[in-house]
């Protein structure tokens, strides 16, 4: 019984492990989209400022061509770490199975021996009707 208990606490810890994996990667996906939103305003202000919004007019502001540049490589970093989110998302789903069926399984014993239990206390009831019956 005690190395099952060391299971399921080693499989409690894992599926912790995966929720602060999942989270950390949310919270990153979120700065990310946060970021982009702000260099997208930021762009949208430094083109009102000088007038142009096409990127390949020769005057187009540099800081604004940086920012794009900028945007585009946040917005691709969140799409990448999206895959990985739906990976750490299936992982914990995994490591949450299998610490169910630890547990299911440790309860069965548990089930298991009180039955054995009651049988024992049944039977020692038993044989002190008996006894009692014979005196």
């Amino acid at each position: 019984m005690k190395s099952r208990e060391t299971l399921i606490r080693l499989k409690r810890f894992q599926v912790d492990e995966k929720r602060r994996q999942v989270a950390q990667i949310e919270a990153m996906v979120a700065e990310f989209e946060r970021m982009a939103t702000d260099l997208e305003r930021e762009i949208t202000i430094e083109q009102d400022r000088a007038g142009i919004n096409d990127p390949a007019h020769f005057a187009y502001p540099t800081y604004a061509k940086a920012a794009i540049q900028r945007r585009d490589n946040l917005k691709r970093s969140a799409a990448e770490l999206q895959g990985q989110l739906e990976d750490a998302r299936g992982q914990l789903a995994d490591a949450f199975e299998e610490l169910k069926k630890v547990e299911i399984l440790e309860e069965r014993d548990q089930v298991r021996g009180r039955g054995v239990e009651a049988a024992r206390e049944q039977a020692e009831l038993d044989r002190i009707g008996a006894q009692r019956i014979r005196v």
